[in-house]
């Protein structure tokens, strides 16, 4: 498996090769890459469908042109050798492979056949060798058919580095995809495989394996990576801890923005939230109406009544409040966006979610341009708050390409919420989380996300280190919570899962 250290590190397919490539150049064998990936591939399929004599049917594998198909070679050698049964089918002729794929073809003494998908129905196993990370097209014709009858087929299916018919860098189906339920990949994982679909499409992150074929982790100080799975790995090293003589000054003052009914709750969850990820001090400004419900409602939070914008400006310019947070129910309309431009001029790190997002539409340029660039902001849209405030990206080219242009355009931090929440930094820095179950989507978790984010802010973490462990967290916290959360139930599993 591959360093620890290293573990959120994603590659793009153009990265994957050149670090096949820098490997070359530094002494590593290009057979003994490809010995290794095949007979990866061996081991975990052998893991999966345990010792020959329990395999009901042969294991089907299916090579093509590439180095992807002299992968598969390497497999079916090692899994001959191992007793299983062993049917090779291939998309080209022997005599038209080159350099490697050939080499080990000739090593293949077990016979090899066209592809037969009438067989397909009773192997025990399909491992999917056909096209690698660097196909570019949709896949067509008669292994269109082929990729169709995999997927009809009852067995056991193995990807080799990734399915075919995968994007390796956007997650997205090129067309006819393998869906496969358990992916081999080499040295690193690829962009796609942690973005919904393609993680679906590669059986799930828990059944992605990383098989270390011998590429030096040297190589990645030369591959200019900028893409990276949001794991602790990633954003540990700037996770605020609380020393011996620290006292609740140290860990920050965070002020979070109330609203007005019905929704009361949203900026409640959100400070609370910021309270469990350990910021020292947690105020909630509430307009005057709401004053009085909101300091029933909250006893571990301060709450400071505020007359219009002016008010409310009058307890932002506490130089002790350095993060402020805008939207958990704070209306939508020119008065809130007034009010973000008005904190944002003043200095303050800012997280803005919900009404401040959609109140802010049409105007991001003036929002970045009243600052001083000095402060973070962060914006924390869903699928259709980002539509709406960059209506000129699309999410069809793929999440991380259309989180990073609205970091970029913007010069903030963007937070793109979904099943595969992407986080991008405006210097072209993304991460992809993975952890989040299906349960998380419910009302007022995005209250919950914005307020830990803000709360790890506050004390101190860097805007983008912060939003990584901020939704990193939150999925950790829901899965502890199980079927059934309520947004309130994160509250109480948080501090159980701070690293």
């Amino acid at each position: 498996m591959s360093d620890s250290g290293n573990a959120h590190i994603l590659l793009t397919s153009e990265q994957a090769r050149a670090a096949d490539a820098w490997a070359l150049e530094h002494g590593v064998g290009s057979l003994s890459l490809m010995e290794a990936a095949g007979k990866a591939v061996a081991e975990i399929t052998a893991e999966y469908l345990g010792s020959p004599s329990e395999v009901d049917g042969d294991i089907i594998i299916l090579c093509g042109p590439g180095n992807n198909g002299g992968d598969g070679y390497v497999a079916a050698r090692y899994l001959g050798a191992q007793g299983y049964s062993v049917s090779l089918m291939t998309s080209c002729h022997t005599d038209s492979l080159e350099g490697d794929a050939r080499e080990m073809a000739g090593q293949w003494a077990g016979g090899q056949a066209t592809i037969n998908t009438a067989k397909f129905k009773k192997a025990s196993a399909i491992i999917d060798a056909l096209f690698g990370t660097g196909l570019s097209r949709a896949i067509e014709g008669e292994l269109a058919e082929v990729i169709d009858a995999i997927n009809k087929s009852p067995a056991l299916k193995i990807a080799v580095d990734i399915p075919s018919g995968l994007c390796a860098n956007t997650g997205q189906p090129l067309g006819p995809c393998v869906q496969a339920d358990a992916t081999v990949t080499f040295f690193k994982k690829k962009v796609g495989q942690t973005v919904a679909p393609g993680r679906f499409l590669c059986g799930g992150q828990e059944h992605i394996h990383i098989a270390d074929i011998g590429i030096p982790e040297a190589c990645i100080s030369a591959l200019s990576v900028s893409a990276f799975e949001n794991i602790p790995s990633l954003w540990g090293v700037a996770f605020p801890h609380a020393g011996p003589a620290t006292h609740k000054y140290h860990r920050g003052h965070l002020l979070v923005l109330g609203g007005k009914e019905p929704t009361l709750g949203a900026s409640r969850l959100a400070a609370l939230a910021g309270l469990r990820v350990g910021a020292g001090l947690v105020t909630l400004a509430a307009p005057a109406e709401s004053y009085t419900i909101q300091a029933s409602a909250l006893t571990d939070v301060m709450v400071r009544r505020f007359e219009g914008p002016v008010g409310f400006m009058g307890i932002a310019s506490d130089a002790r409040l350095g993060t402020v947070l805008m939207g958990p129910g704070a209306g939508v309309g020119e008065k809130t966006a007034d009010l973000v431009q008005d904190v944002a001029a003043s200095g303050k790190s800012l997280v803005l979610d919900a009404d401040a997002l959609t109140s802010l539409v049409d105007k991001l340029k003036s929002l970045r341009g009243s600052t001083d660039g000095d402060a973070d902001i962060i914006l924390t849209p869903h699928d259709g708050e980002f539509g709406r405030l960059f209506p000129e990206i699309s999410l069809e080219g793929g999440r991380v390409a259309a989180a990073r242009q609205a970091a970029s355009e913007s010069g903030c931090f963007v937070v793109l919420k979904g099943v595969s929440t992407v986080i991008a930094a405006p210097d072209g820095r993304a991460a992809v989380t993975t952890n989040a179950p299906a349960w998380l989507s419910v009302g007022g978790t995005g209250d919950i996300l914005s307020g830990a984010i803000a709360g790890l802010m506050a004390q101190g973490m860097p805007g983008f280190e912060a939003a990584c462990a901020g939704v990193w967290l939150q999925g950790e916290a829901a899965m502890r919570a199980g079927r059934g959360l309520i947004a309130s139930d994160l509250l109480t599993q948080l501090p159980k899962v701070l690293p």
